[in-house]
């Protein structure tokens, strides 16, 4: 009887064991593949210098927006976002960022529930919302940035 189990539990952890190794084996190839996919110590240097050569910029947070859609009535939205300019060329932002604002409060009062749903919506909300704070600065404010978008 003792054989019998011996006989049972030998082939199960011998099985186990050749598992283990063969998952060991494939994790290292992968390691190793990505590794070489990595670039090498000179390339990656090379973002570093594009990025210092990128003029600073920075962050000018809006009051949150909240307003109802133009489609349905009763649905509600609230938008939080941020300005991304050149604080160069815009030194004081909280004078377009009030206009901007009044924009964007245009913009969502007109927009349609349909129009936000799932990522190709929110992706063109966004588009929008870029083209629009572009254009009222003149091209001053590089981006704008959705922080939080909540729709009710």
């Amino acid at each position: 009887m003792a054989d019998a189990a011996a006989a049972t539990t030998a082939p199960g952890l011998k099985g186990a064991l050749i598992e283990f190794l063969l998952v060991a084996l494939i994790g290292v190839g992968a390691g190793a593949g990505f590794e070489a996919m990595r670039p090498a110590a000179g390339e990656a240097e090379k973002p570093k210098e594009a990025v210092a050569a990128a003029p600073p910029s920075s962050l000018y947070d809006l009051p949150p927006i909240v307003t109802n859609l133009g489609s349905p009535q009763d649905t509600w939205i609230r938008l939080e976002g941020s300005l991304v300019f050149d604080p160069k060329a815009l030194p004081h932002p909280e004078a377009i960022a009030g206009k901007i604002g009044e924009d964007l409060l245009a913009y969502l009062r007109t927009a349609t529930l349909k129009q936000l749903e799932g990522p190709i919506g929110l992706q063109s909300i966004r588009q929008d919302l870029n083209e629009r704070a572009a254009i009222r600065s003149e091209g001053k404010v590089r981006e704008f940035v959705i922080r939080t978008l909540v729709v009710q």
